[in-house]
């Protein structure tokens, strides 16, 4: 009877459990089995911080990223001491070696400079709205504070990669809001409308897929006159690097649409007389959705490397802007990155956010697998 009774109450928890999940949403579901997988939280914790930092470059910048100083050139990272229980450093002073014709830096310890918080600097305006001196950090002039060193103009690594991550990072978000643009329209069309639409928009797919993607970027980026301005190159190259990330997400949607239009629900509307455009927007594109946001969080990765690898051969982005990509074509010299490899850090975040956007792909596509 014991044994009958523990049973008995182990069936009536099932099915309790059983209604709960029932009366759970598809998205809490997502949410839950996303936040099981910890290496797609920790990415999106990294790229929320990435972003943030992007936001607030200037803030985080303690030099102008254009500013050249000609006594600063091919600085290394400045080593930070600890002077009197206080992180600071010592002034440094560059000179010519006649033999390598390289400049050779000079530490000048006796008298320390403490690195201080919440310090004034060049004036700047965050969001475009709110004007403001103060930088996170900084020591007090001559005394300079190059934490990721200088180019062969002096200007400070660290300003001018905090600034590449607005171009880098945003490109992608950018140019995969249009990819899904035309790939969700163009793929759900497709799908639903099926006989000579279907079959025209497939055969134009196939002829841009067909087509090597590099080649293809470089030779519309080619073609952009070299004195455009930057926001009108920044708006031309996310239109080329979405010209050809559509078209696997608009093949992925048509076979999701040709599958719904067959079910249940869509013959219910269409009976009910509901327009075509009504059972897109209200059936078709809502429960593909979540498929729609794994891709998208897949092929951010890619779009970054294409505008890196662009800028990075002189067809993307080109100075006075400034990219992960134009910081790296200081680095094309073998015998530079030897003696400054520091020049190799935007690199390094061109690894961490897309690796990052892969974990959280990884994650994505796993918590909207209904069979997961």
């Amino acid at each position: 009877m014991a044994t009958q009774s523990v049973a008995v109450e182990e069936v009536g928890q099932l099915a309790r459990t059983g209604q709960d999940i029932g009366r759970i949403s598809q998205w809490t579901l997502m949410r839950r089995r996303f936040m099981e997988n910890k290496l797609s939280v920790v990415g999106g914790i990294i790229l929320i911080v990435m972003y943030l930092m992007a936001g607030f470059a200037p803030f985080l910048s303690p030099y102008p990223y254009d500013e050249l100083d000609s006594n600063s050139i091919w600085s290394a990272p400045t080593a930070i001491y600890m002077v009197n229980g206080r992180p600071s450093v010592c002034s440094v002073s560059q000179s010519l070696d006649t033999n390598t014709f390289t400049f050779v830096s000079h530490l000048d310890c006796t008298k320390a400079y403490p690195v201080k918080l919440f310090v004034h600097g060049y004036s700047y305006t965050l969001f475009g709205i709110i004007p403001s001196d103060v930088h996170l950090f900084g020591v007090d002039a001559p005394a300079k504070l190059f934490l990721f060193g200088t180019d062969g103009q002096g200007r400070d690594m660290l300003s001018r990669l905090l600034e590449g991550s607005r171009i880098s990072l945003s490109v992608g978000l950018v140019g995969v809001a249009l990819a899904i643009i035309f790939g969700s329209v163009l793929g759900t069309v497709s799908g639903y409308l099926g006989g000579a639409t279907d079959n025209l928009i497939q055969r134009f797919i196939e002829l841009i897929m067909s087509m090597p993607t590099i080649p293809l970027w470089a030779a519309f980026a080619a073609a952009l006159p070299q004195d455009m301005s930057v926001v009108k190159r920044y708006f031309f190259i996310t239109l080329i690097l979405s010209l050809v990330q559509w078209t696997g997400l608009a093949r992925q949607v048509r076979g999701k649409v040709m599958a719904y239009r067959t079910l249940d629900y869509t013959l219910a509307a269409k009976l009910a007389g509901a327009s075509d455009m009504r059972i897109i927007l209200t059936h078709m594109l809502p429960n593909a959705v979540s498929h729609i946001i794994v891709v998208a969080a897949l092929a951010v990765p890619s779009t970054i490397l294409g505008e890196t690898a662009l800028s990075f051969l002189g067809l993307g982005m080109l100075p006075p802007a400034v990219s992960w990509g134009v910081l790296l074509r200081d680095a094309q010299q073998v015998q530079v990155v030897e003696q400054h490899a520091w020049l190799l850090i935007p690199a390094v975040a061109v690894i961490i956010a897309v690796t990052c956007y892969q974990f959280l792909g990884d994650g994505l596509r796993d918590a909207a697998d209904p069979y997961s």
